[in-house]
């Protein structure tokens, strides 16, 4: 019985480990080329402030916030509204319903 309960509670402590911190390996060339396919790169950059943030200045916005993934995901898949020069216009979505290129393009931006 011991030795069962052992068992069972080392399995239960792998699993807890290895979905506590999921591992995701950003696909950064994939996260660039949907960026640019949804027009992005026309009001962001990687570094430098366009008419929107960085993604650097987004990155650095959001680190250390539990909820950030979330947030961008929202951002980039349900058309906001957002300040531009001063006027209201709809942010445009990324051009993908793959759940996973979003996550990794909101993944790419956070590791900037």
């Amino acid at each position: 019985m011991k030795a069962t309960t052992s068992i069972l509670a080392s399995g239960i402590a792998a699993l807890l480990i290895g979905t506590a911190a999921p591992s995701f390996a950003v696909d950064a060339d994939a996260a660039q080329a949907l960026a640019k396919k949804s027009n992005c790169m026309k009001c962001h950059s990687v570094s430098a402030k366009k008419e929107g943030p960085s993604f650097k200045e987004t990155a650095a916005k959001y680190k250390g916030k539990s909820d950030a993934e979330q947030k961008l995901v929202t951002h980039l898949t349900t058309n906001p509204k957002i300040k531009v020069d001063g006027k209201e216009e709809e942010h445009d979505n990324l051009k993908t319903k793959n759940d996973a290129d979003v996550r990794n393009v909101v993944q790419w931006i956070l590791s900037q």
